[in-house]
């Protein structure tokens, strides 16, 4: 995944902001709303309540930070659909959103692709399976040596039926020949809640809002999804690493408009985002979540979307994975 140096992101902030700031010189002249598809306490809120605020600044009006949880992100994800496509109501782009619900459920009552617009990537995410402390594995083998031995007796719980936990640890059992019971949430945050307090054994869930829990000995890390080893967790491996590549994709939260928004707009939206982005305060608190700074392009964040909805086409095809 692109990955976007300070530098690049100053120079992008200067070569944008002026004309953007020409074209779009009426907008905003009210606060701005952020549709959260989940509920508070999971990675897509956190990240957007840490570049909201400076977005504000950038934009002279405050960006308000609202969450609209349900049916895997697609309550929320309709609720900017159907807003006026006049930059004002914006939406927190997630794969769960944009790939793996569209993906897996024929009923999802829009196209990713063409009703919204692509405005910025901000951070690309690893994500992670983890147990509660009390489940007999503390390590990747003992943890398939417990599944396989006990095919049904263990739970999962999820952001949502649809979602990307969903559908990579769907993906994962198929790969492994394992069984878990999905247990969906209306967001990460209750997912979290319930494995913390040992309600569900597992849990497959984004570094960010996971990490703090696993710091404090709440919850056990046993596999994560990201290029390499995360140097907050050396000790825990890849799924490249126990040989299931095709679990090894990391999560994207992004900027999203509804479809027809002027490109002006769009531009300034974009332009706020990226002087976000360039804020050491901003980038320091995305990047002690474990998450990678990305800020690319409205085109290129647009693409990005097209393909993670053509790679999960794929394994919902290939591993013929439906609703529960």
């Amino acid at each position: 995944m692109k990955r976007i140096s300070l530098k690049a992101l100053l120079s992008a902030v200067a070569l944008v902001a002026a004309p953007s700031l020409a074209l779009a010189q009426g907008f905003p002249n009210k606060p701005v709303r952020l549709v959260v598809p989940f509920a508070p306490g999971g990675t897509t809120d956190i990240i957007a309540r840490v570049i909201s605020e400076r977005m504000g600044a950038a934009l002279g009006q405050q960006v308000i930070v609202e969450n609209k949880a349900g049916a895997g992100g697609v309550i929320g994800a309709m609720e900017v659909i159907k807003s006026p496509a006049d930059g004002y109501t914006l939406s927190m782009a997630t794969v769960s959103t944009t790939a793996a619900n569209p993906a897996i459920n024929p009923k999802i009552p829009y196209d990713p692709t063409t009703d919204f617009v692509a405005i910025i990537n901000i951070a690309a995410t690893p994500n992670l399976i983890a147990v509660h402390p009390s489940f007999a594995a503390k390590d990747y083998k003992t943890f398939i040596d417990q599944l396989k031995k006990n095919p049904g007796k263990f739970s999962y719980a999820s952001s949502g039926t649809g979602g990307i936990g969903h559908l990579q640890t769907e993906l994962f059992k198929s790969l492994s020949g394992t069984f878990m019971t999905h247990i969906p949430y209306r967001g990460a945050g209750p997912a979290l809640n319930d494995t913390v307090a040992g309600q569900v054994p597992i849990i497959f869930d984004n570094i960010p809002s996971a990490l703090p829990f696993v710091k404090d000995n709440r919850l056990v890390p046993i596999v994560v999804a990201a290029p390499q080893r995360l140097a907050v967790l050396p000790n825990v491996p890849t799924f490249k690493e126990v040989g299931l590549e095709a679990v090894n994709r990391m999560a994207y939260y992004g900027l999203l408009a509804p479809k027809g928004t002027p490109k002006d707009v769009v531009d300034k939206i974009h332009a706020a985002a990226m002087t976000a982005l360039a804020d050491p305060v901003v980038r320091k608190r995305i990047e002690d979540t474990g998450s990678l700074i990305v800020g690319n392009s409205p085109a290129e964040f647009a693409a990005q979307i097209k393909a993670e909805l053509e790679v999960y086409k794929k394994v919902v095809a290939t591993q013929k994975l439906k609703l529960d």
